[in-house]
């Protein structure tokens, strides 16, 4: 049975009982390798990263409701590092520039709107810099059994790994095929449960994490409703993931 596929289904528990028992008998140890572009070679160092590879994969921080920046316009001291809160329907007022829609742009945006406001208010040149000071709009929170539970931000790209790495990582008695990862898009809740051991194996790669996800490690009331599915985790060589219908 080719178990290297994701799987989306609607949460059923008599789903569950069918999935079970299609995969009985499939039970092996996954060796390490499997992910796509991944390959076990045999060496004794690591290659030396580059300057690309010391950055990563960007993704530029989104401005959200009550994120606390600190706007300065270089050579204007009344203007000088301003620390500024955006409200609750995302927008921040800055002097001569007025009231802008802050939510959902990067800083640089906001940094060129501002920009342009000031040179409309006959200001010359301006050369505005804007900086993130607290998040509390762009956060993962991560639950269950590790050593730290809580919220952290998400600042650039985040993955499951360094999301419950952020938390202190797992605990002793911590089930690492017992990962659920829930999250909403466009109204619709989703959850996937991921196997930790088998992500550090390489077998699938380590999935992007994102803002207002939660993660639950182990044992949790959230994640009791999947029992069924728990069962089989340690056959899955892949991510399983649930659209969970609406109550």
């Amino acid at each position: 049975m080719k178990l290297g596929t994701m799987i989306l289904a609607r949460w059923k528990p008599v789903a569950a009982i069918a999935f079970a028992a299609g995969l009985s008998g499939c039970a092996t140890t996954p060796p390490f390798g499997g992910a796509p572009g991944l390959a076990v070679e045999a060496g004794t160092e690591l290659p030396v990263p580059g300057r690309v590879d010391a950055i990563g994969d960007y993704r530029p921080y989104l401005v959200g409701p009550f994120d606390r920046l600190t706007i300065g316009v270089f050579g204007i001291d009344d203007l000088a590092e301003r620390e500024v809160q955006v409200d609750s329907s995302g927008r921040v007022s800055f002097p001569l520039a007025g009231s802008i829609e802050a939510a959902g742009m990067t800083l640089s945006e906001i940094e060129a709107v501002l920009s342009e406001r000031l040179s409309a208010a006959y200001v010359r040149d301006p050369q505005v810099t804007v900086n993130l000071k607290e998040t509390i709009n762009r956060v993962v929170t991560v639950d269950g059994q590790v050593a730290k539970p809580g919220s952290f931000p998400v600042v650039g790209k985040m993955s499951l790994l360094r999301a419950v790495a952020l938390a202190g990582s797992t605990t002793e008695f911590a089930k690492l095929e017992d990962v659920v990862v829930f999250r909403e898009v466009a109204g619709q809740r989703y959850a996937g449960i991921y196997n930790l051991e088998a992500i550090r194996r390489g077998n699938y790669p380590d999935p992007e994490i994102f803002a207002n996800d939660v993660i639950v490690v182990g044992d949790s009331p959230q994640r009791r409703m999947f029992r069924d599915f728990l069962q089989l985790a340690p056959l899955l060589s892949s991510p399983l993931i649930l659209l969970l219908q609406n109550s």
